[in-house]
C-alpha cells in the first residue's frame, strides 16, 4: 500500500514501556487506532485512554464488544477487528510478531502490508521482528527499547519454597487447577488466570492479587501477553504445551515473552522452573536474560483479493501461494476449515450460487469457534447460520436463537461446566454484533452480555470458593457488618453490598462494564449506577481537571479501587467535554495546527468554550488562516457582540456542567438559582466571578451569556427585543432594568 505515513519499528523486550509510548503518541495526534492482540489487553488500554480523554472520544471494538460514541476520536481494537477503513492520523498494532503465528499471523500480516494511518504508523513488538520488516519496509525507522529491569535465572525452586508474589505458569486448564489447589493448601489462597476467562473473571481474579488478597498467581502462557502484574518471579511448571496441532517443546522465544512478566517498571525480575519440571538449558537461560532471541523466519499469509463466483472458488483463492519468499500460505485456520466442510454439502451449495451468498458463507465461516472442540459441532452451528441468512428474511429465527442461548443462562455446574458455557455464550455474543443477522441486534447484545457478565461473576465465585479458602475467610471477616441501626439514605444499598461480601466485588464489574450512558453524574458530582452513588467529582487543579474521590473509600480493596477510579476519571473528562458542548478541552490543539488556532484553543479551555471578546483575541482571530477558520466554524464557533463562544457551550447540560465545575472548583455551593435563571444578581452571585458560571454583567445584572448575545443582536429592532423578554417570562422589573441598560449602549 503506498503511503506517505511516517513508519515507525519499536522494537524490544517485555516491559520496555513500547505499548504505553505508543498510547501517548496516540493521543498527541487528533485521531488514532491501536490493533491489540487480546481482548482483555484491548479492555485494558481502552480503560486506560477513556480514563485520560473520556469516554466520549473512545471507540472499544472486538469480536464480541463494540462501544462506539458518536464521534470517537480513538479506536482501541483487537486487531482482527480493527475498521482499517477508518481513516486516521495516528495507527499502530502491537506484538507485531505474531506475524508468525500458525493462525492469526495472516491478518497481522496483512496490517502490516495495509494498515496505515494518515500521518504516522507504529509496529510494536520483538526484536525478532527487525530483519523482516527491513526486508517489507525500507523506509521504517527502527526504534530500540530496552527493559526498565533485569530478568535472571533462580533456578528450581519447589511450590512450597516459592516466595510470595510468584507466578506458576502450566499450559491445561486441569494443570493449573491441580498446582492452584496445592498452592491454596500450602499458602491459604491463589488467583488463577486463564485464557478461557472473561474479562469479567479475569479482571476480578487478577485485582486480588494486585490488592494483596492473595500472594500467588496460577496461570496458562494467557499472562505472556500483556497482562501488566506486580510479579517478582515466573517459575513454570512444564516447558511444553499443546499447541492445537501437537504436543510440542515452547520456543525459546515465547519463554521469554512469559518469563518477561516478572519485574515490573524498575522492579527487576527473576524466572525459573519447579523441582518437578526439566532444568532450561543454559543456552535457553542466557538467551531470554538478554532478550536475543532468533528472528523471525517466516510470516503467515493469506490472499485478501478473494473470488466470491462460487465456493470452490473462494477455496482456490483462499489457497492462493504468497508470491514472496518471506511469506508462507496460513497451514490452517477455522474459517478456511469450516468452508471446506460446508462447501461439500448439498444444502449450503445449492443456495451459495450467486456471488453474494458466496461472501455471506464466508462471513458466516468467520464466526470464531471459542469452544475449540470437534470441528464437526462448529461447522453444524455455521451451516444452520448461514441457511437461515440464505433464506426468508435474512434473519436468525428468533425461537432458533433462544432455544441456543437460554440453556447457557445457568450458573450451576463446576469450574469446568461454566468454563464451557462461558466460552459457548462467547459465540453469541460475537454473532449478537452482526446487526444485520438480527432483527434486534441491541436485546441480544444485552441478553449475551447478561450471561457472560453472570457466568463470569459465578466462575470468579467458584474459583473463590475453591482456591481463595483461607483469604476469602478473611475477606468476611473484615466485611462483617458493624452492630446497630442498619444504614439509610441514599447508600444504604451499598453498605448492604459491603455485607455481602462477592456482592461488592459484582457491583465494581458492573461499574467497569457499564457503558457512559448508564453511569448519571449529577448536579453535585455524585457518580451513580442504579442509583447508587460510590464516587464524585471533587476540586481539582483547575475546572479542565477535577479530582475524583469515592463516597466511602474504606469498603474497596486495592484492586476494585484502581478499577473504580479509572471509571470515576473517564466520567470527569466527559463532564468536562460535556462543559464544552461535546468536545474535548483540547479539540483545537492537536499536532499541526497553526499556531494562533493553539493559541485561541488555550482560550477556549480555559473558558470552557466561552471566551470574553478583547483586543488580544481579536488580534489572534485576525491571525488565523483559512483552514482554521474551517475548522471554528465546523466546530460551531461564532463571534458574538461580547463573546466568541462555542454555540454548543450554551446549552442547558454545558451550562449545567460549567456551573458545577465551577462550584467544585471554587469549593463552595453554586449561587441558587444558576444556570438555569436567565438574569442573576449581586445578591445571589456575591463576590464570585460571574463569567465563570457563563454571565455576564449588564449594568447591575448579571444575565447569561447565551441571552445576552441574543439580547445585545436583538436591541435596534424593538419587535425582536419584545420576542426575546417574551420568552424569557421576566418580571417587570427586571425588564426595565434591561431595557434601560440596552437603550443606554445603542
Amino acid at each position: 500500500m503506498e503511503s506517505t505515513s511516517l513508519l515507525v519499528a519499536e522494537l524490544g523486550p517485555t516491559n520496555t514501556g513500547k505499548t504505553w509510548r505508543a498510547i501517548e503518541r496516540m493521543l498527541e495526534h487528533e485521531s488514532g487506532m491501536i490493533g491489540l492482540p487480546l481482548r482483555l489487553l484491548a479492555r485494558e488500554v481502552y480503560d486506560r485512554v477513556s480514563a485520560r480523554v473520556g469516554e466520549a472520544r473512545v471507540a472499544l471494538v472486538t469480536g464480541e464488544e463494540k462501544r462506539v460514541p458518536s464521534h470517537p476520536s480513538y479506536w482501541v481494537c483487537t486487531v482482527e477487528a480493527m475498521p482499517v477503513g477508518q481513516p486516521v492520523d495516528f495507527l499502530a498494532v502491537d506484538e507485531i510478531q505474531l506475524c508468525a503465528h500458525r493462525e492469526r499471523g495472516h491478518v497481522f500480516s496483512d496490517r502490516l502490508l495495509h494498515a496505515r494511518g494518515r500521518r504516522e504508523t507504529w509496529f510494536l513488538g520483538s526484536e525478532t521482528m527487525r530483519p523482516a520488516l527491513s526486508k517489507l519496509l525500507p523506509q521504517v525507522t527502527f526504534r530500540r527499547s530496552e527493559r526498565l529491569s533485569q530478568l535472571t535465572h533462580f533456578g528450581a525452586r519447589s511450590l512450597k519454597g516459592l516466595p510470595p508474589r510468584s507466578a506458576v505458569v502450566a499450559f491445561s486448564t486441569d494443570r493449573v487447577y491441580e498446582l492452584a489447589h496445592a498452592l491454596r493448601e500450602l499458602r491459604g489462597g491463589v488467583a488463577v488466570v486463564l485464557g478461557g476467562l472473561s474479562p469479567r473473571t479475569r479482571n476480578a481474579q487478577v485485582a486480588m492479587y494486585q490488592a494483596g488478597v492473595v500472594q500467588y498467581l496460577v496461570a496458562t502462557d494467557a499472562i505472556g501477553m500483556g497482562l501488566n502484574l506486580d510479579l517478582e518471579r515466573v517459575a513454570f511448571a512444564s516447558l511444553t504445551k499443546f499447541d492445537g496441532f501437537e504436543q510440542r517443546d515452547l520456543a525459546v522465544d515465547e519463554l521469554g515473552q512469559i518469563a518477561g512478566r516478572a519485574g515490573r517498571h524498575v522492579q527487576n525480575g527473576q524466572f525459573g522452573t519447579l523441582t518437578s519440571a526439566p532444568a532450561l538449558h543454559p543456552r535457553v537461560v542466557q538467551a531470554v536474560e538478554a532478550h536475543q532471541f532468533p528472528p523471525v523466519q517466516r510470516l503467515v499469509w493469506r490472499s485478501v483479493e478473494l473470488d466470491f463466483s462460487s465456493p470452490s472458488a473462494l477455496l482456490d483463492s483462499l489457497a492462493v501461494a504468497p508470491d514472496r519468499e518471506l511469506f508462507t500460505r496460513v497451514e490452517r485456520a477455522d474459517d478456511f476449515d469450516a468452508l471446506k466442510a460446508l462447501a461439500l454439502d448439498a444444502e449450503v451449495a445449492a443456495l451459495a450460487d450467486v456471488p453474494q451468498r458466496v461472501e455471506l458463507l464466508w462471513e458466516v465461516c468467520r464466526i470464531p469457534d471459542f469452544r475449540k472442540g470437534l470441528l464437526g459441532e462448529h461447522v453444524r452451528m455455521v451451516k444452520d447460520v448461514f441457511l437461515q441468512l440464505a433464506e426468508g428474511d435474512g434473519r436468525l429465527q428468533e425461537d432458533w436463537l433462544r432455544q441456543k442461548v437460554a440453556p447457557l443462562d445457568d450458573l450451576k455446574g463446576d469450574l469446568h461446566t461454566l468454563t464451557a458455557r462461558l466460552e459457548a455464550v462467547r459465540t453469541w455474543t460475537y454473532i449478537s454484533h452482526r446487526a444485520s443477522w438480527l432483527d434486534d441486534p441491541t436485546h441480544w447484545q444485552q441478553k449475551t452480555r447478561a450471561i457472560e457478565d453472570a457466568l463470569g461473576d459465578a466462575l470468579h465465585q467458584r474459583l473463590v470458593e475453591r482456591f481463595v479458602q483461607k483469604s476469602a475467610q478473611s475477606i468476611r471477616r473484615r466485611r462483617a457488618p458493624v452492630p446497630g441501626p442498619q444504614p439509610t439514605g441514599p447508600f444504604a444499598t451499598l453498605a448492604r453490598l459491603v455485607e455481602a461480601g462477592p456482592d461488592l466485588e459484582s457491583f465494581v464489574q458492573r461499574v467497569v462494564e457499564a457503558r457512559g450512558a448508564e453511569l448519571k453524574v449529577d448536579g453535585r458530582g455524585h457518580v451513580s449506577l442504579d442509583g447508587e452513588a460510590f464516587g464524585k467529582l471533587v476540586r481539582g487543579a483547575d475546572r479542565l481537571q477535577p479530582g475524583v474521590a469515592f463516597i466511602d473509600g474504606d469498603v474497596w480493596n486495592g484492586g476494585q479501587r484502581a478499577r473504580l477510579e479509572r471509571r470515576l476519571a473517564a466520567c470527569a473528562k466527559d463532564v468536562v467535554a460535556e462543559a464544552m458542548g461535546g468536545f474535548p478541552a483540547d479539540v483545537l490543539t492537536a499536532e499541526g495546527r497553526a499556531a494562533p488556532l493553539r493559541a485561541l484553543a488555550w482560550r477556549f479551555a480555559r473558558g470552557l468554550g466561552l471566551v470574553p471578546l478583547d483586543d488580544a483575541l481579536l488580534e489572534q482571530v485576525r491571525l488565523l488562516d483559512g483552514d482554521s477558520h474551517r475548522r471554528l466554524d465546523e466546530l460551531g464557533v461564532r463571534q458574538g457582540a461580547r463573546f466568541l463562544l462555542l454555540e454548543s457551550a450554551t446549552t442547558a447540560l454545558a451550562l449545567e456542567r460549567r456551573a458545577m465545575l465551577t462550584s467544585l472548583f471554587e469549593d463552595r455551593p453554586r449561587p441558587t438559582g444558576v444556570p438555569l435563571a436567565a438574569v442573576a444578581t449581586h445578591e445571589v452571585l456575591g463576590d464570585r466571578d460571574a463569567g465563570a458560571y457563563g454571565y455576564d454583567w449588564l449594568g447591575p445584572l448579571a444575565v447569561r451569556v447565551d441571552v445576552l448575545e441574543v439580547l445585545l443582536a436583538a436591541k435596534h429592532d424593538a419587535g425582536a427585543l419584545e420576542q426575546v423578554f417574551a420568552s424569557l417570562s421576566l418580571d417587570s422589573g427586571t425588564r426595565a432594568v434591561l431595557l434601560k441598560e440596552l437603550r443606554r449602549r445603542h
